[in-house]
């Protein structure tokens, strides 16, 4: 059982750090999509290994995280915050210090692999944090800003990598993160307090609420959708024509697009009586982009701009939306395990996405398959959406 401990002290300046760091516990082990992303095209050259590979590398990060995610809000709930974001900001360390020093793709699956106990880690710890720390009233508010830094990550692997990496080698892109990490580990010490170090000597599950099932199902089909395009977006711009520059200069503006989307979003979709429908339309609008993207040629690469616009605007504020719904409303569950189960769909989608991408487009040549299947997948999404507003007024009407 979680031990209720006492509130952070009443500092703006730790209360300011606090967010920092929640912000830094979502951007750091999200580091390793849009890093992908963006220097794969250099790490497949290096190492000598098939561009192809690289939705494998991601697979291999976030499978991990969505298998141990399914105990990830346990874990939190037992050995507290304070331990759990140690262990996710030095696991991170960990990942990136192996990817620098890596000799093949192997080694960049072993890797990869690590930063998925961070990415497992990351919501169900800054969600409880949040539900336990932050006022009511500015609970959505830090929710959103926690999750722009996700997009954060994309922002800074889509302007700041590439420029090390041209000047000093991937392989110093992906060391400068490790004191990075490290620092914030550091400051963890400072600012969460002792007492979140023991919460409870046992592991605790539950089973998914019906709510809940259909938030990680939705969740689960944007994941695969977000994880391919992101990954596949520059290759796809390079493919017609666009140069790397600024096939990476998409990403940053996904990035930034994102975290707009998340901040202020969030806090939008607390006002409403149901968040679903909302998600409905973010989702919608989403599948409308990607269908403008995936007809860019080598004559229309403004096409590709709306679709990095477009899907960080909607798609990308959709995950921050799920995740002020579990801390706004209890009937999704606890908050730790609630959200370890929304981020194993999550991820499962992340880590499906781009071997599917990768697959469709082998099998059939086609890069109009991979992407119809894409918007197929958001499709089914809109429609779970509109099951979970209706089970949920079903559930309102039946406590009235």
């Amino acid at each position: 059982m979680l031990i209720t401990s006492s509130k952070l002290p009443n500092s703006a300046i730790v209360e300011r750090l606090l967010q920092i760091v929640l912000v830094f516990a979502m951007t750091l082990p999200m580091l390793i999509l849009y890093a992908t992303s963006t220097l794969g095209p250099l790490l497949s050259q290096d190492l000598h290994f098939e561009s192809e590979l690289l939705g494998y590398l991601v697979m291999s990060s976030f499978g991990l995280a969505a298998v141990l995610s399914l105990c990830a809000g346990a874990i939190v709930d037992s050995i507290g915050s304070r331990s759990a974001l140690l262990v996710l900001f030095y696991a991170v360390a960990a990942a990136f210090a192996l990817i620098a020093l890596a000799e093949n793709f192997y080694g960049l699956v072993v890797a990869a692999a690590i930063c998925g106990i961070a990415q497992a880690l990351a919501n169900p710890v800054t969600n409880l944090l949040i539900a336990q720390q932050i006022q009511p009233e500015k609970k959505a508010r830090v929710v959103g800003l926690k999750q722009s830094g996700v997009q954060l990550a994309a922002l800074f692997a889509g302007l700041v990598l590439p420029a090390i990496a041209f000047h000093f080698g991937w392989r110093a892109a992906f060391c400068i993160i490790v004191p990075v990490a490290v620092l914030f580990g550091i400051t963890t010490l400072f600012i969460i307090p002792k007492q979140h170090t023991r919460a409870g000597n046992r592991l605790a599950f539950s089973a998914p609420t019906l709510l809940l099932l259909w938030l990680m199902g939705i969740q689960f089909c944007v994941g695969i959708a977000l994880s391919a395009f992101v990954i596949f977006l520059p290759t796809f711009a390079t493919q017609h024509g666009m140069p790397l520059f600024w096939a990476d200069m998409l990403i940053a503006v996904f990035g930034i697009m994102g975290m707009f989307s998340r901040i202020m979003l969030t806090p939008m979709g607390a006002k409403l009586k149901d968040e679903s429908l909302l998600l409905f339309g973010l989702i919608a609008m989403a599948a409308c982009a990607m269908a403008i993207t995936m007809h860019a040629d080598s004559e229309s690469h403004w096409r590709l701009w709306v679709g990095a616009v477009g899907v960080g605007l909607t798609a990308v504020g959709t995950n921050a939306i799920a995740m002020s719904m579990l801390i706004r409303d209890s009937a999704f569950g606890p908050v730790a395990t609630a959200s370890s189960y929304v981020s194993f769909a999550f991820f499962s989608g992340f880590a499906l996405g781009p071997p599917l991408y990768a697959a469709l487009s082998g099998y059939s040549g086609n890069l109009l398959l991979s992407w119809g299947a894409l918007i197929s997948v958001l499709c089914a999404a809109c429609a779970m959406t509109v099951i979970l507003a209706s089970v949920r007024r079903h559930k309102v009407q039946a406590l009235t």
